[in-house]
């Protein structure tokens, strides 16, 4: 029995990575379902064989092959291993199931943000702040737009116009495991704390999912009522500084280079995977990760701290080209910048489960931090009962209008950043593309006019017409650096605004846990006169609000003082680019206008 596929999205193979080419609409015939992976192997009309995402196609009927003609596929082979071989590798496949989009609003009561006519869908990079020039919605936490197929999304090339399209994609090869540990049934070991469900994303469905800013959804009433804190945790004090309350600062400060990146393969070599370098600064020994680990660390920290501390997303997965040079370098520069910030957060950087992942000395080493981290029982607004304000308690009525004032900041700023990567992704198309051009006409109309005065025959022309044609290769010169100035200056600026965008988009969330546990404490008065609970639990929940406001507070001051080092650093650089840009030009046009003699 031939089992056949219609290919329901396009896919363009990886050179060297045993991947089939195929197009939508196009019939193949499956030759291996247990790749594992999100993967499987498949035959085209051609004869020619390879891998194939099973995400990219829809299983049809078997159909019996006819006596006598070839009922079987040669099965290829990875070096002296057959493919059919390989089926073990199936028990190590994460089951797929499909991902949920877990950004509802319905329950968010910072909803109101997300009052918009066109309902989110006109938040793109390309009419409005961050959207993408082939009209993808980006993850926003005030909408929730579902995400369609990602090969839907590839548009034009993204180099020079890195801003113009989001990586977003089923990299599958990133989610299988050889360090994880496995269930008896297959699929990555479960949390046991089960909040974030992140262990139990599947195949290509998995990797498609949408990763919304957000938090362990545990109500703020499981911290609020619990009748015993457990004893025994590390405790994250916060002290009261000049600018109010503050997180207490390791010295010296944590500090990581992410660098290096070389390319890996598994199964045999069917498939490949990039490894970064990582090397901090407390140990200056280099460890070694792929992008799947950088994701588990972010939904470890996402799971544990999401809840206190705002964790941006990491830099989005790539469905093709990503093993091009300029992606790498790209990837790299962005899980360079996430984790800078990581490292510059004092909670964050403290963490067990982070110094496990920049210090982690073998793979034993890794597998049990791993497995402990995922154990965790303190996560979620559980995070809070590790926290210890050294000052008096708050008025739940003062709390309140902290949120309100920290609320109203941050969209208030997440508009601007917005509105900057628009500006600045039309200012990179036209330095790219209009404006070079203009300059280039320039150059050669000079030119051209230079010709003519040189067909006239006239013993006096050389001065001029030499003047003509040296003016017309200056704005040429002109045009390749207007072209070549973006990533010299309004790179880093965009970057930096990308990242805060993301930062920012965690905002709701956290402030909405603060917001929750306002209105929790709001009805305590109800709870007692109907005896649900007692006087004395009403003055813990007012305790233990205000302890959830000292933190807000603490991670807002510490939110403040990275953006004003932040843009004071990326503003000085574009500007500093922006004076050797303009001085460069001034310069070549004098030289150009020194040729001119007056008679």
């Amino acid at each position: 029995m031939a089992l056949k596929a219609q290919v329901i999205y396009d896919f363009t193979a990886e050179p060297g990575n045993n991947e089939l080419t195929v197009k939508e609409g196009e019939t193949i015939t499956i030759t291996n379902q247990n790749i594992g992976g999100g993967w499987i192997e498949a035959q085209n009309s051609r004869g020619e064989v390879g891998l194939v995402p099973e995400d990219y196609i829809e299983l049809g009927k078997q159909f019996p092959a006819f006596q006598g003609a070839a009922t079987t596929t040669p099965t290829p082979s990875v070096g002296n291993v057959a493919s059919s071989d390989l089926a073990f590798f199936d028990a190590y496949a994460p089951a797929s199931t499909p991902a949920t989009n877990q950004a509802s609003n319905g329950n968010d009561p910072w909803s109101v943000w997300n009052a918009d006519p066109s309902g989110g869908s006109n938040n793109n990079w390309a009419s409005n702040p961050e959207g993408t020039q082939t009209g993808k919605t980006a993850a926003d936490p005030w909408s929730s737009v579902s995400q369609g197929h990602p090969q839907a999304y590839q548009g034009p090339d993204i180099y020079p116009y890195p801003y113009l399209i989001d990586y977003t994609g089923a990299e599958d090869d990133e989610w299988d495991d050889e360090w994880d540990d496995m269930k008896s049934t297959g699929g990555y070991a479960e949390s046991e704390s089960g909040e974030s469900g992140a262990m139990q994303r599947g195949g290509a469905h998995a990797s498609m999912k949408i990763k919304f800013p957000g938090f362990s959804k545990s109500g703020p009433e499981l911290y609020l009522l619990c009748k015993q804190i457990a004893k025994g945790k590390d405790k994250l004090p916060i002290y009261i500084g000049e600018v109010g309350p503050v997180w207490s600062y390791p010295e010296p400060q944590l500090d990581c280079v992410v660098a290096d990146p070389k390319k890996g393969s598994k199964m045999y070599g069917l498939k490949s995977y990039i490894e970064y370098q990582i090397t901090p600064s407390n140990t200056n020994r280099t460890v070694n990760h792929r992008y799947k680990h950088f994701d588990w660390l972010y939904e470890r920290l996402l799971d544990k701290f999401g809840s206190a501390i705002p964790i941006p997303s990491l830099p989005d997965k790539q469905v093709t080209g990503r093993f091009d040079e300029e992606f790498i370098k790209m990837r790299m520069e962005r899980l360079q910048g996430w984790m800078t910030r990581m490292c510059r957060h004092p909670i964050v950087s403290s963490s067990e489960v982070f110094q496990l992942f920049l210090t982690y000395k073998d793979e034993k080493d890794w597998k049990m931090g791993k497995r402990k981290a995922e154990k965790d029982e303190t996560v979620g607004v559980m995070i809070f009962t590790t926290i210890e304000p050294e000052a008096p308690d708050l008025d739940p009525t003062e709390v309140e209008q902290k949120c309100e004032q920290f609320s109203r900041f941050t969209k208030a700023m997440d508009d601007g950043v917005k509105e900057i990567l628009t500006v600045g992704n039309e200012h990179w198309k036209r330095c790219t593309g209009p404006l070079p051009k203009e300059y280039q006409r320039i150059g050669k109309a000079f030119q051209n006019l230079s010709s003519v005065f040189t067909s006239s025959g006239y013993q006096g022309e050389s001065t001029l017409t030499d003047a003509m044609t040296a003016a017309g290769k200056t704005y040429e010169e002109i045009a390749q650096l207007v072209a070549e100035q973006p990533r010299k200056d309004l790179h880093f600026l965009m970057e930096t605004n990308n990242e805060y965008k993301g930062l920012l988009g965690c905002f709701p969330d956290t402030i909405g846990v603060h917001k929750a546990a306002i209105d929790k404490w709001k009805e305590a008065d109800k709870l007692v006169a109907t005896s649900k609970i007692t006087p004395q639990d009403k003055g813990t929940m007012a305790k233990r609000v205000s302890t959830m406001s000292y933190s807000l507070q603490a991670e807002m001051n510490h939110f403040h003082s990275n953006r004003i080092y932040d843009y004071n650093r990326v503003m000085q650089l574009y500007l500093e680019e922006q004076v050797k840009f303009y001085e460069t030009i001034a310069a070549k046009l004098r030289q150009a206008h020194g040729q001119f003699t007056t008679m």
